[in-house]
């Protein structure tokens, strides 16, 4: 699914043997720089993988600063997992920290999440666009996190979806404030209660969904949605900081939101920790058939 139809520009490959569970290529001829998702043991956001997201936003943010570096105007996360954006919060983590009740394990694992979404919500504080390519599943954190970027292009058999509200809690680290301004605050809430799964066509058509793509041609919406901004870089640039100005997500707002969710979290039942190592079990099972 993320092989590189033809033709398309040529690949630099970036080594990166210092991660883990990231992989990542630069295309100069386009300058943009590509960053793969494959958390492990399942798809979802491990401490390491989140460790390795922000080493590589700041390895990015040196390059833009460096006299002679690659010059990246356009970051555009997606995933090596077949079939699999990410599936979101580490929920095997979740269930230990909140049968030890332990609130600072939980609120460290949430600041982590948060650090690397205002990243890219912020687009690195750069003069760079963000876009997130989903080919595949994207639940909870990994739909938050698919929503952060300025841009998000899925593929039409993707499907996202927030299921916290399965097992009595919500998704805590951005999802209210990225939805609400995008669809406000009825829709927000609606989606989010729901639990539901929803399907990148339903949600191109509420708005959330900027560029839908056939299967298989997500690279190449990519590359449309580059080349089309490129005749036009001043405009898109000025939207972009208007939307910053108009709609702004602040830290403070984020963080407040995750010490909402950890003490929510504290207050889950036995019955509802069951319900969550459900869920991993089929994260597990999901992966194990995909590998």
């Amino acid at each position: 699914m993320n092989s590189i139809p033809q033709p398309l520009p040529n690949w630099i490959a970036q080594g990166d043997p210092q991660y883990q569970q990231l992989r990542t290529y630069y295309d100069g001829t386009y300058q943009t720089m590509w960053y793969y998702l494959k958390g492990h043991p399942r798809p979802c956001f491990t401490p390491t993988l989140l460790e390795e997201i922000q080493d590589f936003y700041t390895q990015i943010r040196v390059e833009t600063t460096m006299t002679e570096a690659r010059e990246i105007r356009f970051l555009v996360a997606s995933s090596d997992v077949p079939g699999v954006f990410n599936l979101g919060g580490d929920l095997h983590l979740f269930r230990q920290l909140i049968a030890r009740q332990d609130r600072a394990g939980l609120l460290s694992y949430g600041v982590a999440c948060i650090d690397a979404l205002h990243t890219n919500i912020t687009h690195l504080h750069e003069e760079l666009t963000t876009i997130s390519l989903v080919q595949g599943d994207a639940l909870g954190g990994g739909f938050e996190s698919a929503l952060s970027s300025n841009v998000l292009i899925a593929e039409r058999s993707a499907k996202m979806g927030m299921p916290e509200i399965l097992f009595n809690l919500f998704p805590g680290m951005g999802a209210y404030s990225l939805l609400h301004r995008k669809i406000g605050m009825a829709a927000t809430e609606k989606l989010i209660l729901s639990g539901r799964i929803y399907t990148a066509q339903e949600l191109y058509e509420m708005g959330i969904v900027d560029i839908l793509a056939e299967d298989g041609a997500g690279e190449r919406a990519v590359y449309a949605y580059i080349k089309k901004h490129l005749q036009a870089a001043n405009g898109y640039a000025a939207i972009r900081r208007v939307r910053d100005l108009c709609a702004p997500i602040s830290y403070e707002e984020l963080y407040a939101t995750v010490e909402i969710w950890v003490d929510a979290a504290l207050r889950l039942s036995s019955k509802d920790l069951r319900m969550m190592e459900r869920l991993v079990s089929r994260q597990s099972a999901r992966h194990a058939e995909m590998a």
